[in-house]
């Protein structure tokens, strides 16, 4: 079958999407916190044959910039977040064939609820689910589930590989077949198909055995976002679904090449993962109609915006610097989070000490300078270069307001990728897995000898 682009629709449960100042749009709605304002987007997105409605989150408001929450409330820069997996629900309700994908932290969950959360959801969509495996972010989210401090980077992610291996044994146990449902010899299941996990590891402990069945696709699609060097051996572990956020080509190519040779040196198929670039449309049916969307688009942002959303990426107060003043070596190596933000910002402003300024400038957090704008022709063109180059396998969509950017890329953009045979005219089946090409796989699929796992 020819290559075709994977297109998720990038969510957020709370006020605005990726893009905080999306909120202030006059055209966006103003009803996040109802069902309705959910369910209009799966509908929008499974009208245009979207793989997948994902949810980043957080368990935290952004409070890092000023060790204070009150500018982040004042103007509604993610200040509400509400919990994804029971919007995602509501979202099934709707449709049929959406892929589910929400975040679900390795750093403030146990491995047991996670599986069973994700499994539960997977059988309730009819195999649709996905699980974004986060490590978590900064100390906000540490204070929240009490703790004293949010754990060194590196750190989190060890512990991640240990979480992972849970999950995944506690899906495997049930074995398929499993279920027998006689109702005149009274057996629902047979005990010799369902086993326990009896896990001990250096951080966690869960015995089993799990509580759901196996679903359609077997088990929930794992989905990972890692742009460090360690995040992107996890993700060459662990991820079918990467998400990535490269600027232009050229890194966007450097990223794909990275992480498919982690999967290769992890004794995983490079082939069977899709990586997708992030990307902010604003389009329209003609150039001229897009460029006047984005001069609206341009005068939402704030400064403290991107000093908000940079604080709490990286776990660092930015208020405690003035904004021209550069940041020391040692400031830059306590910064912790995402850190191929701070990396991003050493290599394109060529400082190897830069400002808050430089941070805001070069980051993009909080902005749009890099939205791709157009019509049908100006958008497919970019999106076309950068799948055909492999730079990637597919976009993620993100928001400038809502529902109206989702509504926009499905009436103006999906069109032409079809008519360049880019993009799916039809779904390949009901599941996730089915939908993205991806195999059901057996218990056990996921493991691999430990010299050749990713470090």
């Amino acid at each position: 079958m020819t290559r075709q682009m994977v297109l998720v629709g990038f969510l957020q449960a709370q006020n605005c999407t990726n893009l905080p100042s999306s909120w202030r749009h006059p055209d966006s709605r103003d009803d996040s916190m109802s069902a309705d304002y959910y369910q209009e987007i799966a509908k929008i997105l499974e009208a245009g044959k979207f793989h997948m409605a994902f949810f980043d989150d957080r368990l935290a408001m952004p409070d890092r910039y000023g060790n204070d929450h009150a500018h982040t409330v004042e103007y509604g820069i993610r200040c509400v977040k509400m919990d994804p997996l029971i919007v995602l629900t509501t979202m099934g309700m709707v449709t049929e064939k959406l892929g589910l994908g929400a975040t679900g932290s390795t750093t403030y969950f146990e491995p047991f609820d996670i599986a069973r959360r994700f499994a539960t959801l997977d059988l309730m969509s009819g195999g649709r689910a996905g699980w974004n495996v986060v490590t978590s972010l900064n100390d906000g989210e540490a204070f929240n589930m009490g703790r004293d401090s949010h754990p060194e980077h590196d750190a989190r992610y060890d512990r991640a590989d240990e979480f992972m291996e849970i999950v995944l044994g506690h899906w495997d146990t049930w074995e398929d077949g499993a279920l027998i449902m006689d109702k005149t010899s009274g057996r629902f299941a047979d005990p010799a198909k369902v086993k326990r996990l009896d896990h001990k590891g250096p951080f966690y402990k869960s015995r089993g055995p799990f509580t759901v069945p196996r679903s359609d696709q077997g088990h929930p699609v794992i989905i990972q976002a890692g742009a460090s060097g360690r995040g992107q051996r996890f993700a060459g572990r662990w991820g079918e679904v990467i998400f990535t956020a490269a600027r232009n080509l050229a890194a966007a190519k450097e990223g794909y090449a990275a992480v498919r040779n982690e999967a290769a040196k992890a004794g995983r198929d490079p082939e069977a993962m899709f990586l997708c670039n992030l990307t902010t449309p604003v389009c329209a049916a003609t150039k001229a109609e897009a460029e006047d969307k984005m001069a609206l688009i341009n005068k939402l942002p704030l400064q403290i915006d991107a000093l908000s959303l940079l604080a709490e990426a990286l776990n660092y107060d930015f208020a405690s610097k003035d904004l021209d003043e550069p940041l020391t070596t040692e400031e830059l190596k306590s910064m912790q989070g995402i850190l191929g933000i701070r990396d991003g910002v050493l290599k394109n402003s060529g400082k190897s000490n830069p400002s808050a300024r430089d941070f805001v400038t070069f980051s993009g957090r909080g902005q749009v300078q890099d939205a791709m704008v157009g019509g049908p022709k100006e958008i497919a063109d970019k999106l076309e270069e950068m799948f055909v180059e492999r730079g990637c396998d597919g976009f993620v969509i993100a928001a400038t307001y809502v529902p109206g950017s989702y509504a926009d890329f499905v009436q103006h953009i999906v069109p032409e990728l079809q008519r360049r045979g880019l993009f799916q005219k039809e779904y390949r089946g009901k599941t996730l897995r089915e939908n993205l090409g991806l195999k059901r796989p057996a218990a056990g699929d996921w493991k691999v000898q430990p010299r050749d796992a990713a470090e």
